[in-house]
């Protein structure tokens, strides 16, 4: 009986194949993100209270 070689040499990558094991680790790290919008909103209410004030100075005069 003759054994057909290319059937053969098909099945020996995927049985060696599938003996490897891989493993990989990796680190999930969180993220911090500080969003300062304190500076922007104190120059609006500034800007703000500044044209109520010169408004009230000149209904005062």
């Amino acid at each position: 009986m003759k054994i057909p070689l290319l059937p053969l040499l098909a099945i020996i990558p995927l049985a060696l194949g599938s003996c490897l094991h891989v493993t990989t680790e990796h680190e999930v790290k969180p993220i911090e993100i500080n969003v300062n919008v304190r500076v922007q909103v104190e120059k609006e209410l500034d800007n703000f209270f500044d044209d109520l004030d010169s408004k009230a100075a000149t209904l005062a005069n």
